[in-house]
């Protein structure tokens, strides 16, 4: 950026007060030069970037202001728009576009360390597979609300990162993770030994809950207590739906937030949140795309 477009960029700024002849004096340019720069009619890279600008903000919004310049840059390259992640990052500082931030890690999780003590850990933190139906992982968390607390349960495809199942109720007995895990089973292909892992709480040790997942032909896989790494795919989903929707809204009723919480997974997640360990692209996109070439062959 010129001195002359930065001095313009701050004169259109409504927090700077300073006044332009001081902005010039500063940058050793002469105040009539910078009037007489602004007569100019705009050049090409301007109008291109003036136009780049407007998408970026148009992809920020789409958002709901969630997306970093990372997650721009691969929209705009889906659009066929050639320009570099820096620009876009540059676009973003001048446009004042900062996405929400992440809010630490607490631990929540109630252990029943009696029953857990024969659960292996059989994904040692790798939330990789090969293919959908392979590898899975689940959790809960609570979400607060004016009439009190209701909680989810999802279950999360490794392969494409795409939440296949999910529970919403206004308990945490294991009725909540038995239902998300049975929609899993219903709206997606479980393979024989796939594993299915999640945390040591009292809710998925318990023996109703072991006996459906050992129904379905899975083997049962557990982190540890409190180490949030040992699940950490379960918690990055978490940890977006609650910084990216949950903390930046004030919920009336439990219905409202259960509506909510739905969109967010279905409306944007799912179909439109492009992923960073997919490489910026959507989970059902990489979800339903491995079934092409399988059915093909």
């Amino acid at each position: 950026m010129g001195k002359y477009e930065y001095i313009d960029s701050l004169r259109n700024d409504p927090t700077e007060t300073t006044p332009v002849w001081k902005m010039c004096l500063w940058l050793a340019v002469s105040t009539s030069g910078f009037y007489d720069w602004l007569k100019r009619p705009q050049s090409a890279t301007a109008a291109r970037r003036e136009a780049l600008a407007a998408r970026v903000r148009h992809f920020f919004t789409a958002s709901d202001g969630t997306y970093g310049y990372r997650r721009i840059h691969a929209d705009l390259a889906a659009e066929g728009v050639e320009c570099s992640p820096e620009l876009v990052r540059q676009i973003m500082r001048q446009e004042h576009l900062v996405p929400c931030q992440p809010r630490p890690f607490r631990v929540t999780t109630q252990a029943d360390a009696e029953a857990a003590a024969c659960m292996p850990d059989l994904v040692k933190r790798d939330f990789t597979a090969e293919r959908p139906g392979v590898k899975f992982v689940g959790d809960i968390t609570y979400i607060h609300t004016w009439q009190g607390f209701i909680y989810l349960a999802t279950v999360i495809d490794c392969y494409s990162k795409k939440v296949i199942g999910w529970s919403i109720a206004d308990h945490m007995r294991t009725e909540l993770v038995e239902t998300a895990l049975r929609n899993a089973a219903v709206t997606a292909v479980i393979e024989p030994d796939a594993i299915f892992h999640c945390d040591r709480g009292s809710v998925y040790t318990s023996a109703g809950y072991r006996a459906l997942v050992a129904g379905l032909g899975m083997p049962s896989s557990m982190g540890r207590t409190g180490v949030c790494w040992d699940n950490a795919m379960a918690e990055s989903f978490f940890s977006a739906l609650k910084n990216e929707r949950v903390y930046r809204t004030v919920y009336a009723t439990k219905e409202r937030a259960r509506r909510d919480v739905i969109a967010y997974i279905e409306g944007f997640y799912n179909s439109r949140r492009r992923h960073s360990a997919l490489g910026y692209r959507r989970p059902n996109e990489v979800h339903y795309s491995y079934q092409q070439p399988a059915l093909a062959a």
